[in-house]
């Protein structure tokens, strides 16, 4: 950034679902330390592009702003990551927001990710227990078994993985990385086990594991480091295991 004065954004914005995209230029006062949630704010404050006009406030969605919640995501000069952490002096200018793609748009930056909310509920990303009386204390987890299950549990559903795979479009059903490795930590649990037959059962179908084209990107534009290829290989190895059980009975493996 050096002595700049100004920072420039060329943020691509969006009415409604049911219209054009168009891109309009902010020129904001450079401060040091600002995020873009923080310029986005400022924006918002006061509405005026580039041009001097007094345009509609931006529409992006944002919660925790420490890169726990996962809502601030968009796309920042080409690339999906959390806004919140998207510091403007790391950044190349003109910078460049756009919303996900993967995901239909609402408005400006904000979009609708009911899409992977449904595949998480499509494989069961939950322990199911009966809350109606005490059951007591349930199995405790080695504590090697947890470290290496909280590296996983650290999914704050952003939806970064999903934008990033080429094999998450408009065309294909693939549910995406994110809940692939939502069901390796649900079934690595002692309790949620015993559902795991249902949940290799559910990605073993369309839009399951076999829609991975294994490019990697997930892994390299996850903000939170979750190993997801090696999820998705050791999924590989349960759903193999599990047709086997399903074809030849479970007692004859």
């Amino acid at each position: 950034m050096g002595e700049a004065s100004t920072v420039t954004f060329l943020i691509t914005r969006q009415d409604d679902p049911d219209t054009a995209p168009y891109a309009e230029e902010f020129k904001l006062p450079y401060r040091p330390n600002m995020n873009v949630i923080s310029a986005l704010m400022e924006i918002r404050r006061n509405p005026v592009n580039s041009k001097g006009e007094k345009t509609t406030p931006i529409s992006w969605d944002m919660n925790c702003l420490e890169e726990v919640c996962g809502a601030c995501s968009m796309v920042i000069n080409g690339k999906p990551r959390q806004s919140c952490t998207a510091l403007v002096d790391q950044l190349e200018q003109p910078i460049r927001l756009e919303p996900m793609r993967t995901f239909p748009v609402v408005r400006d930056l904000q979009v609708d990710r009911t899409r992977m909310f449904d595949s998480l509920k499509k494989v069961k990303a939950w322990i199911p227990i009966d809350g109606t009386y005490d059951l007591g204390p349930g199995p405790r987890m080695p504590e090697k078994k947890r470290q290496w299950a909280y590296e996983l549990s650290k999914c704050m559903t952003c939806g970064v993985c999903l934008e990033a795979c080429p094999n998450v479009n408009s065309k294909s059903d693939f549910m995406g990385p994110a809940p692939l490795s939502q069901v390796r930590l649900f079934n690595a649990h002692p309790t949620g086990a015993m559902n795991k037959s249902d949940r290799l059962e559910e990605i073993m179908g369309d839009g399951g594991l076999a829609n991975c084209g294994n490019s990697q990107n997930c892994v390299q534009s996850c903000p939170k480091g979750i190993p997801l290829t090696t999820s998705i290989a050791a999924l590989n190895r349960d759903t193999t295991f599990e047709a086997f059980k399903s074809f030849f009975g479970s007692d004859s493996v």
